[in-house]
């Protein structure tokens, strides 16, 4: 699949206009056999046709009909560490930005990063996770749709998110946590078990799976090209029309 360019469009633009002004010319010159009224026509034809075009274009700019607004939507995945979360997250967001819809992207170690020592026991990601609400609603309120990854373990705080923001809709990434393991080139489920990280999700604190998740993406099946096919599709059947 091709997708049109901003140049080839621009260069399409261009060489139509001079077919069509060519055209001009020579009927004029056809029908009065005068070069230069020929070419004083299409010249002419031109400039205001490219003008007439600008204010066509303003006119319908202020009309609405036929106009359908993208409600701002929070796409929202979650599942263990090391599940994919991220790498699927960033794929949809980089398809999603070409449907030229306002946008952000979240992700937990970015805002962790922002705001340091959250803490991570269960009322500290509780207690994040409201923060990370009221920003979903404010950017909402501006409009602005949002992809966020968070590992959001808890169902209360994944329930308090669905209430707090519009038209929110949980990815759940499923992996196997020996899967999980094999891909923590970090070692932090080494750690982990070593009992150097506590309240590590998947080792020494739980992670409730979603009951509820309107995507399950199981990544030891899917790759993530086709993971993010999955999760926009899914979007432009319910939200991108």
């Amino acid at each position: 699949m091709y997708r049109e360019t901003n140049r080839r469009s621009i260069l399409k633009g261009i060489t139509w206009r001079v077919v069509a002004t060519t055209t001009t010319i020579i009927i004029v010159y056809l029908f009065f056999g005068r070069l230069d009224l020929a070419i004083t026509a299409g010249l002419l034809e031109s400039v205001i046709k490219v003008g007439l075009y600008w204010l066509h274009e303003r006119a319908w700019f202020k009309v609405r009909w036929g106009r359908k607004k993208i409600e701002p939507f929070n796409l929202w995945f979650t599942g263990l560490p090391l599940s994919g979360k991220t790498t699927i997250a960033n794929r949809v967001y980089e398809k999603l930005e070409e449907f030229d819809m306002p946008l952000e992207r979240l992700d937990s170690k970015d805002i962790r990063d922002v705001v340091p020592n959250i803490g991570f026991s269960r009322e500290d990601r509780n207690r994040h996770m409201h923060r990370i609400g009221h920003l979903i609603k404010t950017l909402q309120n501006n409009s602005i749709s949002t992809v966020a990854s968070f590992v959001s373990p808890y169902r209360e705080s994944r329930k308090a998110i669905r209430e707090m923001t519009e038209n929110s809709i949980v990815v759940y990434i499923k992996a196997d946590i020996e899967s999980c393991k094999a891909r923590d080139y970090k070692g932090k489920y080494a750690k982990a078990i070593a009992g150097e990280y506590q309240n590590f999700t998947g080792i020494n604190d739980v992670y409730e799976e979603p009951q509820y998740a309107e995507i399950v993406i199981d990544t030891d099946k899917l790759s993530v090209e086709e993971a993010s096919d999955v999760i926009v599709k899914y979007l432009k059947g319910k939200l991108i029309q």
